[in-house]
């Protein structure tokens, strides 16, 4: 740790300096963070200029994270899809960021593809554009032609990128150790979780193997689909740093008027892309995490294309079905089993009053059943539900939150397209579906299968663990584990009160003796002053002593 700290101490600085000039002093100072400032550069801050100060404090946290860089941004960009975790305010800031970042040089982009395939360049593409179609934090992608005459695209992996990323991942475990107590205070209880999952998603993302494999997934998965195509990924020609798929072409899903010009009606092209989604939602449980318009293709004769697999989402058969339950639970007017199916969602839910969970959730169902058809909007739907989330503490899987984003880009697309779109229409007849396949006689049989496996291997090995507990309890090896939590402020309560009794107690010993010391008889060495002996007087200083350093204790701030 002590290691990792002095590598990482001179970017750490950095971060500090950063987080001084949006005005955040109190983030250093109320944590370890401050033994690395100088006295005379803590003096300083106070004599700043006041004009960060005109923005809020959650714009001045979005600054920092822009200042900090691309790996940051992603984090927040990530964190913006969970609303569980922060405040609405910060999300709204979170959502501005952008991570766009000017392309390399292509002759590097060259060397890259060169040493990753082990071959020249020239072996592999006859035609290679030198000028990227698009760039960002992590690579760059560029349009080429493979030999046998395919079109494709080829996406590069920017330099030392990897070097980078693990650097900052490395600084945020470190930043998330020395101001773990000022986190917690604020809300977020678990930042180590957070950073721990971002790493994983950060180095799945470094790797583009992974997303060519989502995408031969979803081959697979819609193959039989006509009005649903997903570009094939070459695998013989890609690495970890290096992803060629077949190149597109065709027009975004919300250019109404090329749309019009091949002769297709906007209104079919939103219910298919709806239809196409939800699929994947409530049939697949696996999904293209992030439908804007960009990553969202329509071809001449009406197919819907998606590129961009970097991020794709999972549902659980069980995730699945409660999330079901909640629209349906809406839908029926019933707030009871909207709050079972949140509680069967949530990963974690400590709800202490279920009435107060279930008349929130009432007056949520009584806001939209008001509303007519045309007035009812997905985005404030999805907004509702994530201030309740995020108010009860629930800790719902995070492609929950990358669901309701992804509903709500696809109803603006829909309302681009489709006067008369309406997402709820749409997901009604797959919450209907999906009821019907819980409760399918398939299905029943298979969780009774699946309980009765579990059973029986309880059944099958508790002989051996009773016996095994019995064994240790006659020969006394037996020993149970206590893990206490939050005592630490009432144990360093305790230990000062101890000390100040302890204190006390010999205040008032000396205290007794120097008034039993004035009816003592001493030899006639015993020195005297204004007719009292010295020692009554040495036992009267210790007293004051004493009761000085009690006062102090007892008037000392507490810092924890």
């Amino acid at each position: 740790m002590f290691k990792n700290t002095i590598s990482n101490l001179s970017r750490i600085r950095q971060v500090v300096e950063v987080l001084v000039r949006y005005g955040f002093e109190d983030v250093v100072t109320s944590t370890a963070l401050r033994r690395l400032i100088t006295q005379k550069r803590r003096l300083s801050w106070q004599h700043a200029e006041r004009a960060v100060f005109e923005t809020s404090r959650w714009e001045r946290v979005r600054m920092v994270i822009e200042d900090l860089g691309p790996t940051f941004i992603k984090l927040a960009q990530a964190m913006s899809n969970r609303p569980d975790l922060l405040p609405e305010a910060l999300i709204d800031e979170f959502q501005k960021l952008q991570s766009d970042v000017p392309p390399f040089d292509v002759r590097v982009a060259r060397e890259i593809i060169e040493r990753e395939l082990g071959r020249p360049i020239t072996e592999v593409f006859s035609e290679f554009d030198e000028k990227p179609l698009g760039s960002a934090s992590i690579g760059q992608v560029h349009k080429a032609r493979l030999l046998t005459g395919e079109d494709v695209v080829v996406k590069v992996q920017r330099p030392d990128v990897q070097e980078k990323v693990r650097t900052d991942l490395s600084l945020l475990h470190e930043l998330v150790r020395l101001t773990a107590g000022f986190l917690r205070n604020h809300g977020l209880s678990n930042p180590q979780d957070i950073v721990d999952a971002f790493e994983r998603s950060m180095m799945k993302e470094l790797d583009y193997t992974s997303e060519a494999r989502s995408m031969e997934q979803f081959r697979k998965l819609y193959e039989s689909y006509e009005t649903f195509y997903i570009p094939k990924p070459y695998r013989e020609l890609s690495t970890a740093k290096v992803l060629v798929i077949e190149f597109v072409s065709g027009c975004k899903i919300t250019d109404k008027a090329q749309l019009l010009e091949w002769k297709l009606s906007p209104e079919k092209v939103a219910e298919t892309g709806m239809d196409i989604y939800l699929t994947q939602i409530f049939e697949f449980g696996i999904f293209h995490a992030d439908p804007h318009p960009g990553n969202v293709l329509v071809r001449p004769d009406g197919t819907i294309v998606l590129i961009d697999f970097g991020m794709v989402g999972k549902l659980s058969k069980q995730q699945k079905y409660a999330f079901a339950g909640v629209f349906i639970g809406m839908a029926r007017q019933d707030a009871r089993s909207m709050a079972l199916n949140f509680r069967r969602l949530a990963l974690t839910a400590d709800i202490p009053d279920m009435r107060t969970f279930e008349a929130d959730l009432n007056d949520l169902i009584e806001d939209f059943t008001m509303l007519d058809v045309k007035e009812m909007s997905m985005s404030d739907l999805a907004d509702r539900l994530q201030v309740i989330i995020y108010d009860y503490k629930l800790q719902v899987p995070g492609a929950v939150f990358l669901i309701l984003r992804a509903l709500v880009i696809l109803e603006g697309i829909g309302k681009v397209l489709h006067p008369r779109f309406n997402t709820f229409e749409f997901v009604r007849p797959y919450g209907a579906r999906i009821i019907a396949e819980q409760y399918s006689t398939e299905n029943i049989l298979s969780e009774a299968q699946y309980t009765g496996t579990q059973l029986l291997a309880l059944i099958q090995t508790l002989p051996a663990d009773v016996r095994q507990i019995m064994r240790k309890i006659s020969r006394g090896d037996l020993r149970l584990k206590v893990e206490l939590s939050g005592y630490q402020a009432l144990m360093r309560t305790a230990d000062q009160l101890v000390s100040r009794t302890i204190i006390a107690l010999i205040t008032v010993a000396f205290l007794l003796f120097s008034g039993l010391s004035l009816l003592g008889r001493y030899s006639p060495d015993m020195r005297y002053l204004h007719g009292i002996p010295v020692i009554t007087w040495w036992s009267l200083g210790i007293t004051g002593f004493l009761f000085l350093i009690l006062l102090i204790l007892g008037t000392k701030k507490r810092r924890y």
